[in-house]
């Protein structure tokens, strides 16, 4: 299974142009080069910036209806061009091509029906945890009976202490501590959707987190799970 991120700003990234140094894009990313996780407004930019094909793209699934995720002008092109938004509830399960998704709820209350996926391909798990604070009760069952090959962690915002927004995302702390719960059942941890106005530069941050072992996205940035 292959994961390309094509974004990973959070929504404060908003105004800010492109030449910005360290810039991001909105959060999205592409599995396999077929199923595109949120269909924000930067999709097609960051595509063309990083020589990424859509052409190839299959389906759409979508974590939550804030803008920086969700486009629908970018819902609209892609889907006349056959790529359809499959549309999940939360704690639904879908079979697409060779990929077995389920949805379990997020904890990002300011937007109802926030979700999270498991990606499974036959041989590889990917759990996709964005936007969200901490991981629910349910989530954590799941990771601990049936573990995952990578987990994609919320990390918006960086070593901020009394943030009020850590109520619905994970500051790095709350990163580190999810690590250390979940290490025995997941190999590989890597966070996404960093604030602008939250976090050191790229180097500094991925420096500092691979202490812990947990990797930092970055726009561009291709895995291979």
């Amino acid at each position: 299974m292959k994961i390309q991120f094509l974004g990973t700003g959070a929504a404060d990234w908003k105004g800010v142009p492109p030449s910005f140094p360290g810039y991001r894009f909105f959060t999205s990313a592409i599995i396999d080069g077929v199923l595109l996780i949120d269909p924000g407004p930067d999709v097609f930019m960051s595509a063309e910036k990083y020589v990424i094909n859509l052409d190839s793209l299959k389906w759409i699934i979508n974590t939550h209806l804030h803008p920086d995720h969700y486009d629908p002008e970018t819902v609209r092109i892609l889907g006349e061009k056959g790529v359809p938004l499959i549309d999940f509830a939360v704690k639904d399960e879908k079979t697409l091509g060779k990929y077995r998704i389920r949805s379990l709820a997020a904890n990002h209350s300011t937007c109802e029906g926030s979700k999270h996926f498991m990606i499974e391909d036959g041989e590889k798990k990917l759990y996709y945890a964005l936007d969200s604070s901490w991981l629910l009760y349910d989530e954590y069952l799941l990771l601990k009976d049936e573990g995952a090959d990578m987990i994609v962690l919320d990390g918006t915002i960086g070593d901020v202490p009394g943030d009020y927004r850590i109520f619905e995302h994970n500051n790095l702390n709350m990163v580190r501590e999810l690590k250390k719960t979940l290490n025995p059942y997941i190999k590989r941890f890597v966070i996404s959707h960093m604030a602008l106005t939250l976090h050191e530069e790229h180097e500094k941050l991925a420096a500092n987190m691979e202490k812990d072992g947990i990797e930092v996205a970055k726009d561009g940035l291709t895995l291979i799970i």
